[in-house]
C-alpha cells in the first residue's frame, strides 16, 4: 500500500467526540497498510478566538508576531489529536510546519509553499508511524513562522501529497462531497461524484468553501486527486476532483452564491487613454483584486466605471480611490448590499443558451440583473443581497435539466 493524505477540517475537530472520531478514521486507514500522514486545521472558531485576543492588545499588531500566534490552533489540534490516536493503541508523532519540511515566501498572513523537504515525514513513516502535521503554517528563509492565509490547511494537504507522491488526499469536513448548490439554500441540489480541476477551482473562488482555490491549483499542478469526504458518515464515497473527471454529459457543475462583496462606482472620470488604468493600477498597488468591470461614456463626455471586489476590501477601495483624486473623478460610490451568484460548468461559452436560461429564471423570479460577466467555465450576474438565496433557487431548479 501507498500513502495516503488526509486533512482535517476545524469542524471535524471542535470536540473531544470529534477528536476521537478522526483518529478512528486514521487508524482504520493505518490497519489497511497504508502509510498516513494527516494535517489538521485549528479546532471550531480558534482561529477567530486568537484573532480576537490579538485585537484586545492591539489594533494593528505585527503580522510577523501575529502569524505566531495564529500558527497555535493547529498546534493544539495535532497534540489533541496524537493523544487521541495513542489511546486507540497506535504509534504517531505530531510535526509543526516546519519540522515537517514546509519553507514558504516571507508574506506574513499570505504565505505560498515555495519547497517542500519530505524527508523527516518519509523518516516516521519507515518506523510505522501515523505522521500528524499542522496544517496552515511553515517557515520563511529565516526561520520565521508563517501562516498560509484561511483555508490553508487544504493546501497544506495537498502539497504533502505532491511530495510524498500519496496515492491521493481526503479532505474531511462535515460536508459529504461537492454539490451542484450550497444545500442548506437548494434542499434538491445533487453531489457530484467527480468533477475537474478547472471547475472546482472556479467553484471554490465563487464561494464554495469545501475546498481552498489555492489547494485546487496545486493539486492540478501535480495531479493529486483529492476526494472531499465526510468525518461523519466516512464510510460512504465522497467527490472526487481529479484531470480526468467524467463531466462531458454535464453543462453546469454549480450554482454558487458570494454575499461579501461590493460593487464600486467611479463617476465622471475624464475621458482619456489611461484614465481607467490609473484606477486599477491604484487597487493594484493596494493589493485589491477588481471583478466585473463595466465602462460607459455618458452625454458629458466624461466617463463612469463599475467594478466589484470584495467585502473586505471595500472600505479600503473607497477610500484610495477618493484619495487620489486621479482623473478628475467626482465621486466614489461603494453598494455593499449585492451579491454575486454564478454558473460554473465546462465549455459554458460554447452553450448560448446559458446566459438566456439564467436571465429567464431570474425574470421569471422578479430579481433585477445589476451587472453580468461571462468565461468558458461561468456566467456570474450581481442581484441585491436580500435575493441572493432566491436567485440561487431558481437558476438551480432552471438547470437541473442538463
Amino acid at each position: 500500500m501507498g500513502i495516503i493524505v488526509q486533512k482535517f477540517g476545524g469542524s471535524c475537530l471542535i470536540d473531544a467526540a470529534a477528536v476521537k472520531n478522526a483518529a478512528r478514521i486514521i487508524t482504520e486507514e493505518y490497519e489497511k497498510g497504508s502509510g498516513v500522514v494527516a494535517v489538521v486545521s485549528a479546532q471550531g472558531d480558534t482561529t477567530d478566538r486568537l484573532i480576537a485576543k490579538a485585537d484586545e492588545i492591539s489594533k494593528k499588531p505585527a503580522k510577523r508576531e501575529l502569524d505566531v500566534l495564529m500558527s497555535a490552533g493547529e498546534q493544539l489540534s495535532a497534540a489533541l489529536l496524537a493523544m487521541a490516536v495513542g489511546e486507540l493503541g497506535y504509534p504517531c508523532v505530531t510535526l509543526l510546519g516546519w519540522q515537517a519540511g514546509i519553507v514558504t515566501n516571507s508574506v506574513f498572513g499570505h504565505a505560498r509553499i515555495r519547497d517542500i523537504d519530505p524527508e523527516r515525514i518519509k523518516k516516521e513513516l519507515a518506523k510505522k508511524r501515523i505522521v500528524l502535521v499542522a496544517g496552515f503554517q511553515g517557515v520563511d528563509r529565516k526561520n520565521d513562522m508563517t501562516t498560509l492565509g484561511r483555508g490553508g490547511s487544504d493546501t497544506t494537504a495537498v502539497a504533502l501529497a505532491a511530495a510524498l507522491n500519496a496515492e491521493k488526499c481526503q479532505i474531511y469536513s462535515k460536508i459529504d462531497g461537492i454539490y451542484t448548490a450550497d444545500p442548506s439554500c437548494v434542499p434538491d441540489a445533487v453531489k457530484i461524484d467527480e468533477i475537474d480541476y478547472d471547475c472546482m477551482q472556479e467553484l471554490s473562488f465563487l464561494g464554495v468553501k469545501v475546498l481552498n482555490p489555492r489547494a485546487v491549483e496545486l493539486a492540478k499542478k501535480y495531479g493529486v486527486v483529492i476526494e472531499v469526504k465526510s468525518a461523519f458518515h466516512s464510510d460512504k464515497t465522497g467527490t472526487f476532483v481529479k484531470e480526468d473527471a467524467n463531466m462531458e454529459k454535464m453543462l453546469i457543475s454549480g450554482v454558487t452564491k458570494m454575499s461579501n462583496v461590493a460593487r464600486i462606482f467611479v463617476n465622471d472620470l475624464e475621458d482619456v487613454p489611461g484614465a481607467a488604468c490609473g484606477i486599477f493600477e491604484l487597487l493594484n498597488q493596494n493589493d485589491i483584486q477588481a471583478d466585473i468591470i463595466t465602462m460607459a461614456t455618458g452625454n458629458n463626455g466624461k466617463v463612469d466605471v463599475s467594478f466589484c471586489v470584495s467585502g473586505d476590501d471595500a472600505d479600503e477601495a473607497e477610500r484610495v480611490l477618493l484619495e487620489s483624486g486621479k482623473y478628475g473623478a467626482s465621486d466614489v460610490i461603494c453598494d455593499k448590499d449585492v451579491a454575486k451568484i454564478s454558473v460554473v460548468g465546462v465549455g459554458m461559452e460554447s452553450h448560448p443558451g446559458v446566459g438566456i436560461a439564467i436571465f429567464e429564471a431570474l425574470s421569471n423570479s422578479n430579481i433585477n440583473i445589476m451587472m453580468i460577466t461571462s468565461s468558458e467555465l461561468r456566467f456570474s450576474v450581481i442581484v441585491k443581497k436580500d435575493a441572493a438565496d432566491e436567485a440561487v433557487a431558481a437558476i438551480h431548479k432552471r438547470f437541473k435539466k442538463y
